[in-house]
């Protein structure tokens, strides 16, 4: 926002008034947070080619299968638990991060950019699931909504408590145990679906300084357009002329 100053000794002052909106920011991005996800991704690529990887899918698979009484359907609903948490926790009055409109746009991002992704690469792998029911086992949709709601949780409580994060990582965790223990993934699918839940969740955050600008511009600002007033500062008088845009 620009300011002009117009003091009765007809001088003009010019002065740049800082906002608190969120579009000011600068990205910060860090390579350092792309190691663990990039590690996950890398491995579970792997395991589409690794003989060796593939013999220890399958090891996998045979040493839970012989521990198996019965199903179990929970990861269908402990995909979501992580993210809710946070709008669960703002409910409370524990107060994350961001404000609803923030925190929103943020989780919006993720999961588009992880929907995205996912979806994309099991339509180009087709790899056949443990059970044999579908050609779509690569990677985990399930693992990776769940590692995204908990880079999502960590992100938003992490100068609260470090405990949110790593409660939120557990549940992630436990979810992408179920899959292979309902025989509807491979041990690799796992870790590529978490690898890139928690991408997705960083460059949510590294890009919404940005995606806000774009949709939320005008009310990060003050309402656009001009303001007369009068000015004086003790020693000086005048009409100030106030421009927001």
């Amino acid at each position: 926002m620009l300011v002009l100053l117009f003091n009765s000794g007809i001088k003009v002052y010019a002065q740049e008034v800082p906002t608190d909106s969120t579009t000011t920011r600068n990205l910060k991005f860090k390579y350092q947070a792309l190691i663990i996800p990039s590690v996950l991704i890398g491995y579970g690529v792997a395991g589409l080619e690794s003989k060796a990887l593939q013999s220890y899918n399958s090891e996998v698979r045979d040493e839970i299968s012989e521990h198996i009484d019965e199903r179990m359907t929970l990861d269908d609903f402990t995909q979501y638990a992580p993210f809710l948490s946070v709008y669960g926790l703002n409910a409370l009055g524990i107060k994350g991060k961001n404000n609803l409109r923030d925190r929103t746009l943020i989780l919006a991002t993720s999961y588009l950019i992880m929907g995205a992704t996912v979806n994309s690469i099991k339509s180009m792998t087709t790899e056949l699931r443990p059970d044999g029911s579908s050609a779509n086992s690569f990677p985990s949709g399930h693992t990776a909504t769940a590692f995204m709601g908990a880079e999502f949780l960590r992100q938003e409580y992490k100068q609260v408590s470090v405990w949110y994060g790593i409660t939120g990582y557990a549940v992630a965790a436990g979810t992408g145990l179920f899959r292979v223990y309902n025989d509807r993934h491979w041990l690799t699918d796992v870790a590529a679906g978490a690898g890139i839940g928690i991408l997705s969740t960083k460059i949510a955050y590294w890009v919404n300084p940005l995606m806000t600008k774009l949709l939320f511009k005008r009310q990060n600002n003050l309402s656009s357009g001009a303001i007369v007033y009068p000015y004086y500062n003790g020693e000086q008088a005048g009409v100030g002329f106030s421009l927001n845009f």
